[in-house]
Formats: structure tokens, C-alpha cells, sequence
């Protein structure tokens, strides 16, 4: 039209007015088509919209697409597949069987589902199956044949979810208790039908290698109604009620409503007999060390000031890497008078670290009890040089001057070290400088302390205690793959006077290991708790070392 207005001078051509009216008299045409058909497809999504979910704007959407049954790509009704009444695809999620919207809905993570029930009345119904939930607690929980009987029992999978197993999620996993310097080691789980708190305890000394102990605090049930019951199951008078509040993130107390339970016919000394039975497996006859007998009552008059309330606080196992030098993991570890113990072993760049989960009076629960230098390997000598306290003395001490001097000088570059001529080959002579903690990757595989667990364990060699040396466990390994030079944290009496004191670490294999404290001459060993402990694993390293840092706060 601009073409021929230019060139006729003035306004359109004739021929170009020609041409709009006939395109006017096509559009009138085509306008009149167009709202016939437009009814029918406003009659057709109004019925699809009563057949299906009102509300929801996926389904909004959807509607106002084509569909291959009733319309075309252009919006026109395709009467010929109309005509030969082919199904209608699903328009939206709302337009799928109900059978397939249970396996969608059953894949989901449960916190998601009650945002999934709100959307339409379709959704909210299909959400009541109980093939959805019950495969919730199954991926989420592990729960598998428990919930047949439960199911049995007139409890449902559903109200097992959203009334137990969800509320109390944030409760699964690894706690110490508030117990001052003796700390603990708390496990709450998804046991059977419930959900329960066991302390674990050490074997009774000095059985380091036997199994640990289990006995439960409390538990979390729907038995007796549809609503979550709290028990305290601390005493000798079975369950009684209970109350479990959260303080903070990371954090929980327990309650006991019902502290009678706690008492026993015979006052405190039956109660302290029964004790000392469960925690030492033995009678106060049977202990003549006059000192040991003193930290017993004194540990059971401090512990049982806590049988009413209670605060756990979040701990992580530590996260492993292929370089290590064992399994990262929880350890129990013989203390002399004072028992076992347990410890919590993590790497971090060239050191190897224990931390204490339970402690006492001299040194408490959440303080480093070793740090191990695995840039300082030591190579022992010969049995009979073994045996003698000076010459392992002397080796260990060497090293221990060349650390302080160098901590004097603030020199970063690692001094040598006494090692084997295979280690000299295997490491080339000297270290470099050690990496920051939390730097896991910044050393290089040929500097990297001993072998890691991918490849073969060295060769084992000959160990035997210097004389002298005191030792709980008469009964320990003879041969060691490796040796390296360490410190020990002793103190006297409330934690006073700490001080670090240097030390032999000996790794005996993948789940036992020992420490030689030379001012003490004493022997302490290790061996690997081996028990099951599902949400336990820290998210990274960032997290747990805060959570190391947090421990040693919570006791300094």
C-alpha cells in the first residue's frame, strides 16, 4: 500500500482499494467461522475442566493447548479424529490414571507431599495410599517387614510418617550428652516400630576388643494411640513418660516426668551396686586400687545428678579420603584407672587426631587426647633394643626437640626425620612444608603420610613393650606396620595444668592401634567400635572440623 501511494502521488490506488474491500468481506467471513468454532471449543474446555482439577495452573495451562483428539496445531477443531473417537491424550498431570500418580507421587520425598495434596481434592485423595507412605519409611527410614506388622497392628503408614518419623527426623544420629567431663556416645535410630535412644557403653575393662554395650534412654512410639508417645526408659521399672524438646539446631533435651522409676527398693547403695555391676562388671570388693575406687563413686554420684534431664549435642563421624592412613572412625581406648574410653579418630592434611567422646576428671570428653605428626615416621629397632625404655626414649625424643625447635623458629619447612630406607625412597628424603588445616589436597600423592587403604599395607614387623611400660591389656598385637611420633594430653585432677607430652603411635592394622606415653610409661590400645551408625556421616569436612572445634568449647 506505501509502494503504490507513492506512486499514484495521493492516497491508495484503485486497485489497491479494490483489493481491502475483498480482504474486509474474507475477514467478515472468517470472524463469523471463527466464533462458531470458538463456542465449541469453550463448550469443550468447560467440560474438561468439570471432568478434571479446577485451581491448579499447571491444568490452567494445559487446557489452553492443543489437543490431538478435538483440535489442530492452529487451534481448529479436527473433526475427523473427533468423529472417530480416538482418547483424549491427558492434558495436564491432573488427566493421568490414578495408578500412575501414585508411582509418581511415590517417588517424591515425603517433606514434599502435603504441598503435593494442596494443589486439588484429586491429588489430596490419591495421597491417602498407602503404598506412597509405605515406601517413604522403607527409602527414607529403612523400615521394611516392621511395617507389616504395624500395618497389623491398625497403625498405617501414613500416620507413622507424618506423626513419628517425620517430626522426629531431625533427632536420628550421633549425640554426646551434657554429662560434664564423662560426656557419651548417644545413637537414636528407627528401631523396629519405634524410635529410640540407645548410650553406648564400653566394654568392661580392659576387654578393649569386645563388642560395645547398648542401653536405651528413651523411645518414640504410636503404639497405644495415633499420637507420638515419649517414654523414659532410664531405671529398672520398664517405660514410663517421658518429654523431648528441642532447644536449638543441633540440639535436644530429654525429660523425665516420672523420676520414681528411677529409685530402687534398696536406696542409693543398691542403686550404686547395681550400677557398678552394669558400668565395670564387677563388685566394689573386687576393685582394690584405693584410687580407682575413689573416681568410680565419684563418677557415679556426678552421672546420677543427670537421670532427670538431659542435652544431647549433634556430633559427626569424620569424613575419609583414599590418602589416609587407616579407616577414619570411632575407637575405645584402655585410661588406666579410669577405664575405657571412647575416641573419635580424624585425619586433617599430615596430622592424625583422637578426640574424646567420653572423658574423665582429668581430662574430659570433647578435649584432643592425641595428635599424631604422620610427616615423622619412627623405625624401631630390634626386639631386644624394644625392650629397652631409654632407647625408644631416646628416638622419640629426638624428634620432639626437633619439633620444638622448629616451632621456636616458626620454620615452615618440615625438619628431616628418622626413617627407613624404603620410606626415604618412597617420600624422597624430606617433606615439603605441611599444608593449613582443612587444605586436604594441597600435598601430593609422593608426599602423602604412609600408604593409602587403596593399595597393598606394608610389611609387618616385630613389636614388643619396653619393661616398664604399663600396659591394661596383657594381651596385644606383636607385629606393627608403622610407627610415628605423637603427643598426649595429660592434666592433673578439674582439668588443671594440661600440658602435651610426647609419645609413640603404633599402628597395629586397619582396626586396632596403641600409644606409648613416655612420662607416664604407660601403654594405652585401641581397638575399632564396628557398630552400625546410620546418620552419622558429617556433610564435608568445613562441618565437622566446627563441630571439633565446638567440643573442645564445650568442656574447656
Amino acid at each position: 500500500m506505501a509502494v503504490c501511494a507513492r506512486l499514484c502521488g495521493v492516497g491508495q490506488s484503485r486497485r489497491c482499494r479494490r483489493r481491502q474491500r475483498n480482504e474486509q468481506q474474507d475477514q467478515g467471513s472468517d470472524s463469523d467461522m471463527d466464533e462458531e468454532e470458538g463456542e465449541r471449543i469453550v463448550g469443550q474446555t468447560q467440560r474438561r475442566a468439570e471432568a478434571g482439577c479446577s485451581g491448579g495452573p499447571d491444568s490452567a495451562v494445559a487446557s489452553a493447548g492443543p489437543s490431538d483428539a478435538g483440535e489442530d496445531g492452529s487451534g481448529h477443531v479436527n473433526t475427523a479424529a473427533s468423529s472417530r473417537g480416538n482418547p483424549r491424550p491427558p492434558q495436564s498431570l491432573a488427566d493421568l490414571p490414578p495408578e500412575l500418580l501414585v508411582e509418581i507421587f511415590s517417588l517424591l520425598p515425603g517433606t514434599v507431599l502435603p504441598n503435593v495434596a494442596l494443589v486439588c481434592k484429586k491429588f489430596r485423595q490419591i495421597l491417602n495410599t498407602e503404598t506412597i507412605w509405605r515406601k517413604r519409611c522403607m527409602e527414607e527410614f529403612g523400615m521394611n517387614e516392621d511395617l507389616r506388622k504395624m500395618e497389623a497392628g491398625g497403625v498405617c503408614s501414613q500416620d507413622l510418617y507424618v506423626k513419628l518419623l517425620h517430626p522426629y527426623r531431625h533427632i536420628l544420629g550421633l549425640w554426646q550428652p551434657d554429662i560434664g567431663p564423662y560426656g557419651g556416645l548417644l545413637n537414636v535410630v528407627v528401631d523396629g516400630l519405634f524410635i529410640i535412644g540407645w548410650m553406648y557403653l564400653p566394654p568392661h575393662d580392659p576387654r578393649v576388643e569386645d563388642p560395645m554395650r547398648r542401653r536405651p534412654l528413651f523411645r518414640i512410639h504410636l503404639l497405644e494411640s495415633k499420637k507420638a508417645t515419649v517414654e523414659c526408659m532410664y531405671g529398672h521399672k520398664g517405660p514410663h513418660k517421658g518429654d523431648i524438646q528441642t532447644v536449638k539446631k543441633d540440639e535436644f533435651s530429654t525429660k523425665c516426668n516420672q523420676t520414681d522409676h528411677h529409685r530402687m527398693p534398696g536406696g542409693r547403695q543398691e542403686e550404686f551396686r547395681t550400677w557398678l555391676e552394669e558400668e565395670w562388671g564387677r563388685t566394689l570388693e573386687e576393685i582394690f586400687h584405693e584410687h580407682m575406687q575413689e573416681l568410680i563413686l565419684m563418677k557415679f554420684i556426678y552421672t546420677s545428678q543427670y537421670d532427670n534431664c538431659l542435652t544431647y549435642r549433634r556430633i559427626y563421624l569424620p569424613p575419609a579420603r583414599p590418602s589416609d592412613l587407616l579407616q577414619p572412625g570411632l575407637f575405645k581406648g584402655t585410661y588406666g584407672s579410669h577405664g575405657l574410653e571412647i575416641v573419635m579418630l580424624s585425619f586433617h592434611g599430615s596430622s592424625a587426631r583422637a578426640t574424646k567422646l567420653t572423658g574423665d576428671p582429668n581430662v574430659p570428653a570433647g578435649q584432643l587426647t592425641l595428635d599424631i605428626d604422620l610427616r615423622r615416621p619412627v623405625v624401631l629397632p630390634d626386639l631386644e633394643q624394644q625392650r629397652n625404655i631409654e632407647e625408644l626414649s631416646r628416638l622419640v625424643l629426638r624428634i620432639h626437640e626437633e619439633v620444638q625447635g622448629d616451632a621456636g623458629q616458626h620454620d615452615s619447612v618440615a625438619p628431616p626425620t628418622v626413617k627407613s630406607a624404603e620410606e626415604e625412597g618412597a617420600c624422597g628424603g624430606t617433606s615439603g612444608p605441611e599444608p593449613e588445616e582443612g587444605d586436604h589436597g594441597a600435598c601430593s600423592d609422593s608426599c602423602q603420610p604412609g600408604p593409602s587403604r587403596s593399595s597393598s599395607p606394608p610389611e609387618a614387623q616385630p613389636f614388643v613393650l619396653p619393661l616398664g611400660v604399663m600396659a591394661r591389656n596383657e594381651v596385644y598385637p606383636r607385629t606393627c606396620r608403622k610407627c610415628f611420633y605423637g603427643t598426649g594430653l595429660i592434666a592433673g585432677h578439674g582439668f588443671t595444668s594440661p600440658e602435651r607430652t610426647p609419645g609413640l603411635f603404633v599402628l597395629f592394622d586397619e582396626d586396632r592401634f596403641g600409644f606409648i606415653w613416655l612420662e607416664l610409661k604407660s601403654f594405652s590400645l585401641y581397638s575399632r567400635l564396628t557398630d552400625h551408625l546410620p546418620h552419622a556421616h558429617a556433610p564435608n569436612m568445613e562441618r565437622f572440623e566446627a563441630m571439633l572445634r565446638n567440643m573442645q568449647s564445650w568442656t574447656s
